[in-house]
């Protein structure tokens, strides 16, 4: 399911080319920071001041400050003459294609007759509410001339024993070069490894041997590997089904349909895979003149996403503009310095990791696969046990004695650079050791690691683009890159003919719901509104306060008793008690750190943070304090992380960190501190604001508990064998401000959640402490999962949160409240551009409140965009809704306009956020917990076991076997010591607080 374990800043990848409200997933989420605030919204922890981390309030992760082109944002750009609103036709208005209107109605009318349970219910119908507005939509209209496609399955023999999946796509590639293949490789396209599809049957038995060698090369080297490639016919692809299951007779995508889909896929993007860069799915990146240099060695490249997909009357694919980082081809010692002159703070290990490098020295070329990366161990340290040579020999000299036994020619290569480490690209249970100056990185080569923040800077001006530029670069780039229009020979032999328009839709904008305050009436503008004057509802209490000053390097203040520091002081209670929190009208106690030791001269900052925790400890008894405020003079990838797992896992106090730079400005420290005490009260419990009671209705009609769910995965740069994490967030009263958490951690990157039904539990007890008495009905909005795994949520985790309303009362084991469960989507694709600047914001985004259930929409899933936020940078990225099961007879209106209308509710904000709280708290709290495990998350080095594929340098046999056991042995040590580290997991102080904002 989600997948979201990237250590710092940002993984490299801007899905869409940077989304305004988007989730940020280069930023926050656990990764030790958020590279790109947003300007308004709340401050203080993490964030140090700006939106929600990762910009679901807008602005936050990869969001593009409204610039166009590539250049600084609105000037020098490529595109800055690209007007506000994408009109491909100026002067002629946007029609909406019929389908989208009135014969839609018509399949809803057939849904009412049929007869279906609460799982995968239908759509019940389409929204009314809201000024209906028309919007074109990056979906292209399909048509298939061809009445049956042709399945078959390849057969590689002898099995490739390394890099498969890259091999075997070589290996497909030589065959249709050869005499066997040629004749056919016009009208075929396959997966690169086990499938083909063809526009014509094809000869049975059809196959043919291939000689390997690498692209690039004039022939294949002596002793070349051979392999037989074998072509076997499955079965065929009526188109039938498919247009039956669109035109809405067949409501269910069957088998057939899916199996067609996923066919067309393959066609329509087998010109990208022939001439692009493939990283991520569907996704395909190129080296031309739109790429940007984010840092040493390092490039951003655009790349556009494709996907087939069914909607109501019309097969469409969906094309989308995206970025990622991207190595700079050649030798690998040069990238090792290149990288060492700009790091700033990552390992080699996470830099290199994945990445693929050729090596020519044995005469011919071959493509390895960096494993790790030996520390500092160059190659006059690093040693192994090599029988031809008597024992023990170190790299260096190895190479400089080793007599290839093939070729008989002597390597005599003498390593100059003896001041960079050696790579490890051998197969597992085998360690192969190369010299960094012996490799060159392969072209393509996509950065799995992590940014810095300069590199995460301009990675955000790569990103930097207006909705219309991006819908321009989709129409007048992508769409020939991809080799979608105009037509390419792949499309005409299968009868694929795809419009070059834009789908032109429906849109509805919602109105927003009133926001209200103890005190003052802040007007709802944008999505957004000031509490400047207001005052909120319910104050905490923070009588029994601390201040805590890390003193880390450099420090704008020059003492505890520093005026700059009182003034802040006094300028924080004053805030806070304007706001209504309650607290003591005099200084707090001031507890700074020792001075802590350099990062140079702390390996991991391990007596850094032993400093840290020695003076938290020293605060006194925990349950006595109210809150402890931590002043941070720098942002650190350690530091921080150590202070939320001491206060959350082993002392059990709230904590709000500070960053001095900011909140000592006096230009805007008053706006500062008012988001720092939206998140101080909610933590204390307060309440900050409240919706108008028309927008609650639709929760307040019954006693309802609203639920949160996901799960957050280890990532590339992540020790082999770290835990997942899944985390659960509900709603404990009618204000549906407070969301307490629960917590576990599982085997990693284990799909759905292991022990879901002990979790809901803990949640509906902490439910019937607050209100008195269990819910009648829960409401479940589920993160990161994607559409393929919907049943499996109905399939496994469905039945836990039976199996807890069962347990949850003894003497009443047939409580059964009723249960909604609607999935949450932001990694999509699906993108909405105004068709006039009345529906349109001030960067030519949609505007707040926008929601989109025609027209691309599912065939008969109960499904909806909504946009809930403001795009403030970039183009907005809506969020993707889909109740995949109901028992609350919920209808389009009531979830659409609620779910907007709770999109106001979030605690630590002053804007509407583009995912509802609940999933969104849910997010948050697995990041939070990250911060616990947070040494095996963020720093997989050389110490990992990890070994794979290789031959040509000196290696260490132990047999596949024997290594695939010690593989696993060190991944289950690594599990067992994160659940070490994890302790208890959250402090009993904390279980009925929101610790995690």
């Amino acid at each position: 399911m989600s997948n979201r374990g990237v250590s710092r800043g940002a993984r490299g990848g801007v899905p869409g080319g940077g989304d305004g409200g988007g989730r940020g997933r280069g930023g926050g989420r656990g990764r030790a920071g958020s590279p790109a605030p947003s300007g308004g919204g709340f401050g203080g922890d993490r964030g140090f001041g700006g939106g929600p981390r990762g910009g679901r309030g807008g602005g936050g992760g990869f969001a593009p400050r409204g610039g166009g082109g590539f250049g600084p944002p609105q000037r020098g750009g490529a595109f800055d003459n690209v007007p506000l609103i994408f009109d491909p036709h100026p002067g002629q208005p946007a029609r909406v294609d019929t389908r989208a209107t009135a014969t839609a109605d018509t399949l809803i009318t057939s849904f009412k007759r049929m007869r279906v349970g609460p799982d995968r219910p239908v759509r019940p119908g389409y929204g009314t509410l809201g000024r209906a507005i028309v919007v074109r939509a990056n979906f292209f209209p399909v048509q298939l001339k061809k009445d049956v496609y042709y399945d078959y399955s390849i057969a590689i023999k002898p099995e490739p024993q390394s890099q498969k999946i890259r091999v075997k796509r070589r290996i497909l590639q030589l065959f249709e070069e050869s005499p066997a293949g040629q004749p056919y490789a016009h009208a075929i396209a396959h997966d690169g490894a086990q499938r083909l599809i063809s526009a014509q049957p094809l000869p049975q038995p059809l196959g043919g041997s291939v000689t390997y060698f690498e692209a690039g090369e004039q022939g294949p080297p002596q002793k070349a590997d051979r392999y037989t490639v074998e072509i076997i016919f499955t079965k065929e692809l009526p188109t039938a089904p498919l247009q039956r299951h669109i035109d809405g007779q067949d409501v269910k995508a069957t088998d057939e349909v899916n199996s067609l889909i996923s066919a067309l896929n393959l066609v329509v993007q087998r010109q990208a895979a022939q001439m692009g860069y493939r990283f991520g799915k569907n996704r395909y990146y190129f080296d031309d003149e739109d790429k940007r240099q984010l840092g040493p060695r390092l490039w951003a490249f655009m790349g556009f996403f494709s996907s087939v997909r069914p909607v109501y009357k019309q097969l469409m694919v969906n094309v989308n503009v995206c970025m990622s980082a991207f190595h700079q081809p050649g030798n690998l010692a040069d990238a090792v310095r290149s990288f060492d002159r700009g790091s700033s703070g990552a390992s080699p290990h996470e830099f290199l990791v994945g990445v693929k490098v050729s090596t020519r020295h044995l005469g011919h070329k071959r493509v390895k696969v960096i494993r790790r990366v030996t520390g500092n161990k160059v190659a006059s340290r690093q040693t192994f046990h090599c029988a031809e040579f008597g024992g023990i020999i170190s790299v260096k000299e190895y190479y400089k004695r080793k007599i290839d036994e093939y070729l008989r020619t002597e390597y005599n290569i003498n390593v100059q650079h003896d001041d960079i480490p050696v790579v490890d690209v051998g197969a597992p249970g085998k360690a192969t050791y190369l010299p960094a100056e012996l490799c060159t990185i392969e072209p393509g080569e996509p950065h799995l690691g992590r940014l810095s923040p300069n590199e995460t800077s301009e990675m955000l001006k790569a990103a930097n683009r207006r909705p219309a530029v991006n819908a321009n670069l989709i129409v007048h780039r992508g769409m020939q890159r991809l080799g979608l229009s105009p037509a390419t020979p792949i499309l005409d032999a299968f009868g694929v003919t795809i419009s070059a328009e834009m789908a032109v839709i429906p849109a509805r904008e919602l109105m927003p719901p009133s926001v209200t305050y103890l005190k003052g009436g802040p007007r709802v503008n944008n999505g957004s509104w000031n509490i400047l004057e207001s005052q909120f509802h319910h104050g905490g209490n923070m009588t029994n306060w601390k201040v805590v000053v890390v003193r880390d390097g450099y420090s704008p203040l020059q003492g505890p008793g520093d005026p700059r520091l009182m003034n802040l002081l006094k300028a924080f209670v004053a805030k806070c008690r304007a706001s209504g929190i309650k607290i003591v009208d005099k200084p707090p106690q001031i507890v700074p750190t020792q001075p802590l030791p350099i990062s140079a001269e702390d390996d991991g900052r391990r007596r850094a943070l032993a400093l840290v925790e020695e003076t938290l400890r020293s605060l006194g008894d925990p349950k006595h304090l109210s809150m402890v405020v931590v002043l941070l003079s720098k942002r650190d990838d350690f530091i921080y992380p150590g202070i939320k797992r001491f206060a959350s896992v082993n002392l059990g106090f709230l904590t709000q960190c500070i960053q001095l730079d900011k909140a000592l400005q006096e230009r805007g420290q008053d706006q500062y501190l008012s988001n720092v005490a939206i998140k101080v009260n909610a933590k204390l419990g307060g309440i900050n604001h409240r919706l108008d009671t028309n927008a609650m209705a639709w929760l307040t009609q019954k006693k309802t508990m609203m639920v949160g769910i996901d799960v957050t995965h280890p990532g590339p740069s992540s020790m082999p064998g770290t835990p997942s994490i899944a985390g659960i967030v509900a709603s404990v009263d009618k204000d549906f401000v407070q969301f307490p958490a629960s917590l576990r951690l599982q085997k990693s990157k284990q799909e759905g959640i292991a022990e879901l039904a002990d979790m809901m539990i803990e949640r509906l007890q902490a439910f019937r402490r607050r209100s008195g008495a269990l819910p009648e009905r829960i409401l479940v909005f589920r993160d990161g999962v994607s559409e393929g795994q919907y049943d499996k949520v109905i399939n496994e985790e469905l039945p836990q949160i039976f199996a807890a309303f069962k347990r949850i009362d003894p003497k009443n084991p047939k409580y059964q409240p009723t249960l909604s469960i609607v999935i949450c989507g932001k990694r999509h694709h699906a993108r909405f551009y105004p068709t006039d600047s009345q529906a349109a914001d001030k960067n030519g985004n949609t505007r707040p409140g926008t929601v989109v259930d025609r027209g691309v929409t599912s065939v008969s899933d109960f499904d909806f965009y909504l946009q809930a936020h403001a795009g403030l940078q970039g183009t907005v990225r809506p969020t993707h809704y889909v109740v995949i099961y109901d028992e609350n007879a919920l209808d389009a209106d009531r979830i659409q306009q609620g779910v907007h209308a709770a999109s106001y509710l979030y605690a630590r904000a002053t804007k509407a956020v583009s995912l509802v709280p609940a999933a969104y708290y849910a997010d948050l709290v697995c990041e939070q917990a990250r911060y616990w495990i947070h040494g095996f998350l963020n720093q997989g080095s050389a110490s990992d076991t990890a070994s794979a594929a290789g031959q040509g340098g000196p290696q260490q046999p132990r047999g596949r076997q024997a290594g695939d056991a010690a593989r696993e042995a060190a991944r289950q040590r690594v599990y067992d010591q994160a659940v070490a580290m994890w302790g208890r997991g959250l402090h009993e102080n904390l279980k009925d607080k929101m610790f995690y904002l």
